[in-house]
């Protein structure tokens, strides 16, 4: 597999990538920065954390925030609008306030289901308690479907959308779930994948058109490829980064996997032997990606 970087960045805190196939462009985050990068560009500057986001049918972007004094939300973000008057701003209207979460908590991952609803997951900002949940919101309501959850991360579903995969990064584990595609609810909660400590944390994940999982791997400098049904290791790709944090199919024939990258909490000796950490990497593969599903 071919290996390119494509934005030094040197990201904070890069994160949720996320492919808009009608523009064909690549959505993600400094989380930390506050900003959204569309490919090399910086996309919009808010005053906010991000914590993940998604594209919208009527092309706009659903994103998670993380205001001051823990005020979470769910908002609209219009690329075409301006905000206050000021030229090459977006326009940003909340949709739906979350107020049932700890003042020390964000938002961290997140995305769409097949459906169109918008999960996203929150978690301690100081890593330590499991004072997390994930919820999901489908434009009207917002359901919680899980709590305890320390560092709330990854999430993937199967091709034929009956089963939805989830990484709280601290158990090193990968847990299934059955999906319910027609109500959003989850069930049978399982795990499908353990991950030994030499591989790094489990971070951001996607998954492939033949059912395997992409997961990064926070603090491993690399990307990993499982079989959920086995719980099998497939392959391993370096990233000369240490801290790859999620991934996520794109391209026009969708087999370019995007990768993030963050610099945060990395020692000038790390920095040394991983100078590209926050940078954006492209991994041309074999396999034809899961796509970004859409909001709506």
């Amino acid at each position: 597999m071919k290996l390119e970087l494509i934005l030094d960045a040197k990201a904070t805190l890069g994160e949720g990538p996320a492919w808009d196939s009608k523009t064909q462009t690549l959505y993600w985050l400094d989380i930390l920065e506050k900003r959204i990068y569309a490919g090399t560009r910086i996309f919009t500057q808010l005053d906010d954390l991000i914590g993940c986001l998604s594209p919208r049918k009527n092309g706009h972007l659903i994103l998670a925030l993380s205001g001051a004094e823990g005020r979470l939300s769910f908002a609209d973000l219009d690329p075409f609008g301006q905000t206050q008057g000021r030229p090459g701003t977006s326009q940003l209207t909340v949709l739906v306030p979350l107020d049932s979460e700890p003042p020390a908590n964000r938002f961290n991952d997140g995305k769409c289901d097949p459906a169109g609803r918008f999960l996203a997951g929150t978690m301690d900002m100081n890593e330590k308690y499991p004072n997390g949940s994930l919820y999901s919101f489908d434009g009207k309501e917002t359901t919680r479907l899980l709590d305890g959850i320390t560092i709330s991360n990854g999430l993937a579903w199967s091709p034929d959308h009956k089963t939805f995969y989830y990484i709280d990064t601290p158990t090193r584990e990968v847990k299934a779930f059955d999906y319910d595609l027609g109500t959003g609810q989850i069930a049978n909660p399982r795990i499908a994948i353990c991950i030994r400590e030499s591989f790094g944390w489990p971070d951001g994940m996607t998954s492939d058109t033949e059912g395997n999982l992409w997961i990064a791997m926070w603090g491993g400098a690399q990307v990993t490829k499982w079989n959920p049904n086995s719980g099998k290791l497939l392959e391993q790709v370096s990233i000369p980064a240490l801290h790859t944090s999620s991934c996520v199919f794109g391209g026009r024939d969708m087999n370019e996997l995007h990768v993030t990258s963050a610099r945060v909490g990395m020692s000038a000796a790390d920095l040394k032997r991983y100078p590209l950490s926050g940078g954006l990497f492209k991994v041309v593969t074999n396999v034809v990606g899961m796509p970004t599903f859409e909001f709506g």
